[in-house]
């Protein structure tokens, strides 16, 4: 650390995506929006208009971050490194850094490697060696690795599913960093329980519990002498990798009490392991159907969970879509309005795109990543309405079939929030039904339900964790195996 009184120099790195490598899909370039310069600084709220803007000589290197998807591209996830590390050998080359703020997500996957992020901060600790404090910022839906555990000094996640504390997270994060430099690097000390369960995030919600209480139990723990943070990882269900698990950390300045604070939470996740059940109402395609066709209140929500692209599903499985499509109930000229979102498929946008508003729509679209549910699905109906130059979704079609009103996109989108059915002329309150590719609800649309079926459908993302077939994982885990006794749950001090 820089013993001068100059302000102290703190970089800022990462890379987020959360890959399911049961999807097919492969992310690539596009996937990844980057940050550098006064752009990367300006996301953080704590360094934009907080007092952490002027606590620190702030260095921002190279952040890509892609919505989640397949594993990534090797030549991708190489490119993005290197200019992580060409960012950092040259912030070196000017002075030692006293920080670095690691901004990731935790599940992200890359072709022919088990453990990226670990993968990464190796690489970038060879570059600004042992001394430089580092913070790590994470979704909770992310894998802790010994590798990236020995390799940062402080480490957090989230505390809400759904994510609505994102950016608080990283403030914190972030604040936990600048006030351990600013302590003149007292010992810091780390405490990791692995904790042998394996759940989809729909049956970890904190919305109930008994997550609601067992994250709740975090504001205590950190008032206690001693304890910085408190971290409790779920861990991401939908990689084969043998770093997916449940995980605590408990970091501070007292190494009896981080140490004594993680087996607690750690005990308390493992005895309400089967007390975990999904979030909403779990259901078949059909069972949701009738439920939301016999609303009074609407609209009514379906979540097609198995390709939910939020997720890591590709965003084009057409196994729900078809089955729709196949019901007179919805497809009937009288029938309820009922929104379907979305499949994408370029080839199916180009031909649309010789269409006008109105004419009648045959064509054959999705499947075209993921074809192991249900083959592509063809669309007769009318052209309803096409928007261009969405930045995720590119072109957007909507095709009236009956009462469905069936969103084809150009390249894959999620449909997690009200606001992207309006963006395309589609206003969620007059529905009856919304059908969308998502697990649990997002909060704009949580807010609209009048109803919800948790619709238990086919995917990279498949809620039937045993129907996925994960065989790399560390055995036993729950709630794969029987625990004749209780797992090891003692603290490993990593430092």
């Amino acid at each position: 650390m820089n013993t001068s009184a100059k302000l102290p120099r703190i970089a800022i790195a990462g890379m987020a995506i959360e890959s399911s490598t049961f999807s097919p899909h492969r992310a690539g370039e596009r996937d990844f929006a980057v940050a550098t310069g006064a752009e990367l600084l300006n996301r953080y709220d704590a360094i934009r208009e907080g007092t952490l803007g002027t606590a620190a000589e702030w260095i921002p290197v190279h952040y890509a971050r892609s919505i989640p998807g397949g594993a990534v591209l090797r030549e991708v996830y190489e490119g993005h490194k290197a200019a992580i590390l060409a960012g950092l050998t040259e912030a070196v080359a000017t002075g030692p850094l006293d920080g670095l703020f690691f901004d990731i997500h935790g599940a992200m996957s890359v072709d022919g490697l088990d453990d990226a992020e670990g993968d990464l901060i190796r690489a970038v600790r060879e570059v600004i060696g042992q001394d430089t404090l580092v913070s790590a910022s994470m979704d909770l839906h992310g894998n802790v690795s010994r590798d990236l555990i020995e390799n940062v000094n402080l480490i957090t996640c989230y505390r809400l599913a759904p994510h609505e504390d994102t950016w608080e997270t990283r403030d914190r994060a972030l604040t936990n960093l600048v006030n351990a430099l600013e302590a003149r690097n007292p010992a810091l000390h780390t405490a990791w329980v692995r904790v042998p369960i394996l759940l989809p995030g729909e049956k970890t919600s904190t919305r109930v519990e008994p997550a609601k209480s067992l994250y709740r139990r975090i504001d205590e723990i950190e008032t206690r002498p001693g304890v910085i943070d408190a971290a409790i990882w779920i861990g991401y269900a939908w990689a084969d990798e043998p770093r997916c698990h449940g995980t605590v950390v408990v970091s501070g300045t007292d190494e009896a009490q981080t140490a004594a604070a993680a087996e607690e939470l750690g005990r308390a996740f493992w005895d309400a392991r089967d007390d975990f059940e999904f979030v909403g109402p779990p259901g078949t395609l059909d069972e949701g159907v009738a439920a939301g066709l016999a609303a009074t209140k609407t609209p009514y929500l379906i979540s097609d969970s198995g390709d939910n692209p939020g997720a890591g599903g590709t965003g084009d499985v057409t196994w729900t879509l078809a089955r729709l499509l196949d019901m007179p109930e919805l497809t009937a000229e009288d029938a309820p309005l009922t929104y379907v979102g979305s499949i994408f498929d370029a080839a199916a946008l180009a031909e649309l795109r010789t269409l006008n508003a109105g004419d009648p729509v045959d064509i054959t679209a999705g499947a075209g990543v993921d074809s192991g549910p249900a083959g592509p699905v063809r669309i007769v109906g009318t052209l309803e309405s096409l928007t261009e130059g969405d930045p995720d979704g590119g072109g957007i079609a909507v095709i009236r079939v009956g009462g469905i009103r069936a969103i084809v996109t150009e390249f894959r989108k999620a449909y997690h929030a009200t606001s992207d059915y309006a963006q395309i002329g589609l206003d969620p309150h007059q529905a009856q039904l919304i059908v969308t590719k998502i697990g649990y609800l997002e909060p704009t649309l949580y807010d609209i339900a009048e109803g919800w079926t948790l619709a238990l459908t086919p995917g990279g993302v498949d809620q039937d964790l045993e129907r996925l077939g994960h065989h790399r994982i560390q055995r036993p885990m729950f709630p794969f195996d029987d625990f004749a006794t209780d797992p090891d749950l003692r603290a490993e001090i990593i430092r």
